[in-house]
């Protein structure tokens, strides 16, 4: 069974709820964080020929959509590349477009952090831009620190973990934490997922973290000694941070 189905985890002391779609939930500021949402990925990629099911920004702007009326905060912040290039937002339809701003006007503040995707604010959607947001102990960003001088909430990395239940070997994608620091899941439809044992990850954190894998209703935290460790070793190096994800 899984360890923890609980839906608080703590992060710079400071208690957080994690949602299923893989958005976070910061009570006392009413703010939802996304990371991630790689909007209009699957136009680029058609773009280049590789055809896939166009229904990618509608899959996510509903998830994002759901989470926002779970939670109903008063501040959104997407954690960068929300927009999987630089012309994703000439892309959008006028539904997603429409559904977008509805999103963006329901709430007092949305902010955008820029990303390695998206480095240029959106020019026609609403909200403020900026690199980062300092909170009290934590630090909202896209890309985490290798040393960040206080506690870190940021994306950029996509996590995934596996575990073994009752038998049955199960990756999703997940929150990874040790309590100082946390690395968001994507959020975005098309998003793939990178291993929490691999350098990039591997090394941001204490020896000992949990990852709260998304479930279909719940969030579970699986403290990494359950993480079953790959056979073959991967040494934590800083250049591993220079990885980008897709």
């Amino acid at each position: 069974m899984f360890e923890d189905d609980t839906f608080r985890m703590k992060i710079a002391d400071i208690e957080m709820t994690p949602d299923p779609s893989g958005a976070l939930y910061w009570a006392a500021e009413r703010m939802l964080i996304v990371a991630d949402l790689h909007l209009e990925k699957g136009s680029a990629f058609a773009a280049r020929g590789q055809m896939l099911p166009p229904y990618d920004t509608h899959a996510t702007l509903a998830r994002l959509e759901a989470a926002c009326a779970r939670h109903r905060p008063a501040k959104v912040v997407a954690l960068g590349d929300s927009f999987h290039d630089r012309k994703a937002e000439g892309r959008l339809d006028d539904d997603a477009r429409a559904r977008l701003k509805r999103l963006i006007a329901a709430v007092d503040t949305w902010t955008w952090i820029l990303g390695n995707h998206d480095p240029e604010p959106p020019k026609d959607l609403g909200g403020t831009v900026t690199e980062e947001i300092a909170l009290g102990p934590i630090v909202l960003r896209h890309e985490p620190k290798q040393r960040p001088s206080a506690g870190e909430i940021a994306g950029h990395l996509h996590p995934a973990a596996r575990v073994a239940v009752r038998g049955r070997s199960i990756r999703k994608r997940c929150f990874v934490t040790d309590g100082e620091r946390l690395v968001m899941p994507a959020f975005g439809a098309y998003t793939g997922g990178l291993d929490i044992w691999e350098p990039a990850l591997r090394s941001l954190f204490a020896p000992s973290f949990h990852a709260w894998m998304l479930g279909e209703e719940k969030v579970h935290a699986i403290s990494s000694q359950r993480l079953g460790i790959p056979s073959y070793e991967r040494p934590a190096t800083v250049s591993a941070m220079k990885l980008s994800r897709s």
